[in-house]
């Protein structure tokens, strides 16, 4: 039974965290770091002054936390590779997918231009966001391409670097128009026409002679 009480406990308290966070996701959309006050995080995560304390002790940490998890939720999105698969080309594309439509969204374009705002004041911020996103889903797909080498379907020296190019052939400056509302992917055959031009030009420079 003590248990069962304490599995219920900690159920309540990660359900109160989340509230919490999307509470602070929605007060650091509206009013950034700098206009965004504990207070009225409580108030929109609907919990008291006290409790939003007892989970985190500044809002320096909440938004850290944050950002980390938000973030992470990309890159685990990005990297479900099956590393055994031989369709390579495959992999990449529904990888390649994934990847510009988590980046598009409105929720995901926002939290990045929280960090750009915020790591010049605190630049551990913009560590923890970088580490927790694009270092962890270029890890993961760096793993992903080593597999690939050991079974000769691709040639590389360098799986880090090769997943950082894969990544940025994917995206191709569509980052820069999206965090200066200058645009973005148009329609689902954009979407397509980037990707596949993305995976032609990776197996054109790693896949086998």
């Amino acid at each position: 039974m003590a248990g069962a009480a304490s599995q219920e406990r900690d159920g309540a308290e990660t359900e109160k965290r989340r509230q919490i966070l999307e509470g602070a996701r929605q007060v650091f959309t509206a009013a950034g770091f700098d206009g965004a006050s504990m207070g009225e995080i409580a108030r929109a995560a609907g919990v008291s002054k006290g409790t939003l304390y007892v989970y985190f002790d500044s809002k320096d940490a909440l938004f850290e936390a944050l950002t980390i998890a938000k973030k992470r939720q990309l890159a685990e999105a990005l990297i479900a590779l099956d590393p055994t698969s031989p369709d390579v080309r495959g992999v990449l594309t529904k990888l390649g997918h994934i990847y510009l439509k988590e980046m598009s969204r409105g929720e995901h374009v926002s939290l990045v231009r929280m960090v750009i705002g915020a790591c010049e004041k605190f630049p551990h911020l913009g560590r923890a966001f970088y580490e927790a996103g694009p270092a962890l889903g270029v890890e993961r797909l760096s793993a992903y391409l080593g597999e690939q080498v050991e079974a000769g379907r691709l040639v590389c020296d360098d799986t880090d670097l090769a997943a950082k190019h894969f990544l940025h052939l994917c995206q191709a400056g569509l980052l820069t128009r999206l965090l200066l509302n200058a645009g973005g992917v148009t329609d689902e055959a954009d979407l397509r026409h980037r990707v596949d031009e993305a995976v032609r030009v990776f197996m054109a420079g790693y896949g086998p002679r």
